[in-house]
């Protein structure tokens, strides 16, 4: 009689904690407030008290700054903003967009290790562009264990940020809640300063009596001249999953000719062909789920600076497209030369995934 008595009251209690727990973690996320950290950009509304970490990581041969504001649950939630800091905004060394990959990459190796082990399986899937107030930005879908959920990305000319928004059950309205509350100041546009200078600047010939060639910026060059590769990286042919694979002889690049009659006309692209073996960084792409097997072909533009700026898959399973087209837009090239300036390159990046045992 007495172990029933026992029983029925820790019965109780589990019935009646239970609640009151769930109550209190309910009460936790009601009370939000609004942070403006000094040093920042942006204005956000998290969960009241969220933590505060500042620390450093390398990243290539670079070190950035890194700053995570985190918002964390027994229960499953999770509310974050990263700020990183460390690539310069130089457009005579890239692009913006170029530095916003760069950001991406960098933040896909940072934030997962601060929520769950390193081990644990992520994945990161670009959903659309996303530019906001003037700043170039991105949606992408971001699975970490058992925890998924959207990250909007954008960079500004200090910084880069990334949003999170992670459960592990759906939960639209603290997700919409948490994103719609970022905000950044509208970009202000700068005039070029060298602009005026530009179109006024004049090279005199050596002979006075000689007046300037107004073709002679688009002569085509000499028979055997060519356009100077960029270095170029060592990328196997995989067994492994996903490892792009491409042949080591690459086809010589081909000038398409200037228009004639614009003396000032930008140098068209050339073609590259097969691009692997001159990537310097050629990630893997994300294995979709179930068997994951061919050969993607992608056709790329690198720009100037070596960033990819368009990727479109070509041909191989229509399953395999979107993880081959996420990680070419993260491959990094050497700029490439032409008569001594860099020109836009296309080409074609081939991934062969193969099912692992």
């Amino acid at each position: 009689m007495h172990f029933r008595r026992l029983h029925l009251a820790l019965a109780i209690l589990l019935v009646t904690g239970l609640p009151l727990s769930a109550h209190a973690q309910k009460e936790a996320w009601t009370e939000w407030e609004t942070i403006n950290p000094e040093g920042e950009e942006f204005t956000v509304s998290m969960p009241k008290n969220p933590t505060t970490e500042t620390t450093t990581f390398p990243y290539h041969k670079m070190e950035l700054n890194a700053r995570l504001y985190l918002a964390t649950s027994s229960t499953g939630p999770v509310l974050a903003i990263a700020s990183l800091s460390g690539i310069k905004s130089n457009p005579a060394q890239y692009t913006e967009f170029a530095r916003f990959n760069s950001y991406m990459d960098a933040f896909k190796n940072f934030f997962p290790a601060k929520i769950r082990s390193k081990e644990t399986p992520t994945k990161l899937v670009l959903v659309s562009s996303r530019p906001f107030h003037g700043h170039t930005g991105r949606s992408y879908k971001l699975t970490i264990g058992d925890l998924s959920g959207s990250v909007n990305a954008f960079v500004t000319r200090k910084r880069f940020y990334a949003i999170v928004a992670l459960n592990n059950k759906k939960d639209e309205a603290l997700e919409e809640k948490f994103l719609s509350s970022f905000v950044l100041p509208e970009r202000q546009i700068e005039k070029p300063k060298t602009a005026a200078a530009a179109n006024t600047e004049q090279v005199l010939p050596e002979d006075p009596n000689q007046k300037p060639d107004p073709n002679a910026q688009n002569r085509v060059p000499p028979q055997g001249e060519t356009a100077q590769p960029g270095t170029e990286g060592n990328t196997e042919a995989g067994a492994a999953t996903g490892t792009p694979a491409g042949p080591t002889n690459v086809a010589p690049a081909t000038q398409q000719p200037p228009t004639a009659g614009q003396p000032n006309a930008k140098k068209g692209p050339i073609s590259g062909g097969m691009l692997n073996a001159k990537a310097i960084y050629l990630p893997l792409p994300e294995v979709p789920a179930g068997e994951a097997t061919g050969v993607v072909l992608v056709a790329v533009v690198v720009d100037e600076q070596g960033a990819v700026v368009d990727a479109r898959a070509v041909s191989g399973p229509q399953h395999l497209h979107a993880a081959a087209v996420n990680a070419a837009r993260l491959a990094r090239f050497s700029p490439t030369l032409l008569m001594g300036e860099p020109v836009r390159v296309t080409g074609t990046l081939s991934y062969n995934f193969v099912k692992s045992n």
